[in-house]
C-alpha cells in the first residue's frame, strides 16, 4: 500500500478510525437503540397479532399495520445518522483531530476511511435490524392475513435490502455534515430536518408536487429502487429503479465530496 506519512498506510488509517469508532461510548448505545427497536418491532407484532384473534371478520377487513421493518429502519436510521455525526464531531470537541491530521496530513484519506468504517458498521446494523425485525414478525403474525402485511421473503428480499443500504447512507449523510459543520447539534437538527420534517412538509404540498418532490426524499427511494412492495407510500413513487439509486447514492456522495474539499481548505 502507498504510505502516508513514515508508518502509516492507508490500511493503518482505517484500523485507528476503527478503534475510535469502537471506543466511542455514543457507539454502544446508538447500536443498543437500534437493536433495541427490532424488540420493540416484535413487541408490536405479537400485540397485533393478539387483537386480530379476537375481532369479527368484519373488523379484520378494516384491521392494518404497516411494514415494521420499515418503521424499525425509519428509526435505525436517526440511530445511524447520530452515530455518523458523533464520529466526526467527536475529534473535533476534543482537540485530538488535530493529533489524527498531525500523523495523517492527508485529510481525504482521513475522511474516507472514517466514511468507510461508519459505513460498514451503519450497513451492517441496517441489514440486521431490517431482517430481524421481518423474521421476527413473520414468525409472531405467521399466516394471518393482516393489511400490509408481505410476509413472504422472496418477495420482501430486494426492498429489505435497499432498505438495509439507505441506513448506511443516513449514517454518511450525518458523518459529511458532522465535518461540514463541527457541531454535533447542528448537524443533528439538519439530520432530522432530513429525516422527518421536510419529508412530512412535502406530504403535504398539493398535487403533483407531493409526488414530484417526495419521489427525491431520502426515505421514499428504496421501495422506488426495489420497484414497490404493493404497499401505499407516504412518498412519491415517479423514478425507474436505476434514477431512485443513483438519487440514494447521491445523499451520501455529493455531501462526502462537499465535506472532503471543505476538510482540506480550513484548519483542524
Amino acid at each position: 500500500m502507498t504510505n502516508t506519512t513514515p508508518g502509516f498506510t492507508a490500511g493503518s488509517v482505517l484500523a485507528a478510525e476503527w478503534l475510535k469508532l469502537r471506543t466511542l461510548r455514543s457507539t454502544f448505545w446508538t447500536l443498543t437503540a437500534a437493536v433495541a427497536f427490532v424488540g420493540l418491532a416484535a413487541l408490536l407484532a405479537w400485540y397485533s397479532a393478539n387483537v386480530w384473534d379476537d375481532l369479527t371478520p368484519q373488523r379484520r377487513e378494516r384491521f392494518a399495520l404497516s411494514p415494521l421493518a420499515d418503521l424499525t429502519s425509519w428509526a435505525v436510521s436517526l440511530c445511524m445518522a447520530v452515530l455518523g455525526v458523533l464520529a466526526a464531531t467527536s475529534e473535533h470537541r476534543t482537540g485530538t483531530i488535530r493529533a489524527t491530521y498531525a500523523a495523517v496530513p492527508r485529510r481525504g484519506m482521513v475522511l474516507a476511511a472514517k466514511a468507510a468504517v461508519v459505513g460498514a458498521v451503519a450497513l451492517a446494523a441496517g441489514q440486521v435490524t431490517v431482517f430481524g425485525t421481518f423474521l421476527a414478525s413473520s414468525a409472531i403474525i405467521g399466516d394471518r392475513p393482516i393489511t400490509g402485511q408481505n410476509l413472504v421473503l422472496a418477495d420482501q428480499a430486494a426492498h429489505l435490502l435497499v432498505v438495509g443500504l439507505s441506513v448506511a447512507v443516513f449514517a454518511l449523510l450525518g458523518l459529511a455534515l458532522g465535518v461540514l459543520l463541527r457541531s454535533t447539534a447542528g448537524a443533528i437538527v439538519i439530520v432530522v430536518l432530513l429525516w422527518h420534517i421536510v419529508p412530512l412538509l412535502v406530504a403535504n404540498l398539493p398535487a403533483p408536487w407531493d409526488a414530484r418532490i417526495g419521489s427525491f426524499m431520502l426515505a421514499g427511494l428504496p421501495e422506488q429502487v426495489a420497484e414497490g412492495t404493493g404497499t401505499p407510500s407516504v412518498y412519491g413513487d415517479l423514478l425507474a429503479p436505476p434514477a431512485a439509486l443513483a438519487v440514494l447514492l447521491a445523499y451520501a456522495a455529493v455531501p462526502l465530496a462537499a465535506a472532503a474539499i471543505t476538510a482540506g481548505r480550513r484548519d483542524a
